[in-house]
């Protein structure tokens, strides 16, 4: 009788199939914030200490200067409408705008910048008079 005294079998477990493997899912791809089309080629983001533009007119050059802040802002985000402002102004007196790593900021550069802040611009609606409501 000592087969009394002693703890019963441990009951037969049946082999749990493993669940089979999920299907690989595709590596996450990260699209840049810009998609550059061919022949714009976008400015460093890496500047140098000191003024980040400068403006060349007939050979003449003359850094761009940005209030502190602004400045901290176009460190990071060129696109961005105060920093583009001042390089416009820089065109409008017939110049060319360079980084100080000497990269032209050309107009397609600027678009491409639009596209990135989605930038709308409305133009004036000609002095028409407004349409008529119902």
């Amino acid at each position: 009788m000592l087969g009394a005294c002693q703890p019963a079998p441990p009951p037969a477990v049946a082999a749990v199939p493993k669940p089979a493997p999920a299907p690989e899912k595709p590596a996450m791809t990260v699209q840049p914030a810009l998609g550059v089309p061919p022949g714009v080629v976008l400015p460093s983001l890496d500047f140098p200490p000191g003024p980040l533009y400068y403006c060349e007119v007939r050979g003449s050059k003359t850094d761009i200067a940005y209030d502190d802040r602004v400045e901290k802002l176009c460190r990071r985000h060129p696109e961005m409408g105060p920093c583009q402002y001042e390089r416009n102004a820089c065109r409008a007196q017939g110049g060319r705008v360079f980084t100080q790593k000497g990269e032209e900021v050309t107009m397609a550069v600027e678009a491409e910048y639009d596209r990135a802040v989605m930038r709308v611009r409305f133009q004036a609606d000609g002095g028409g008079a407004p349409p008529k409501k119902n």
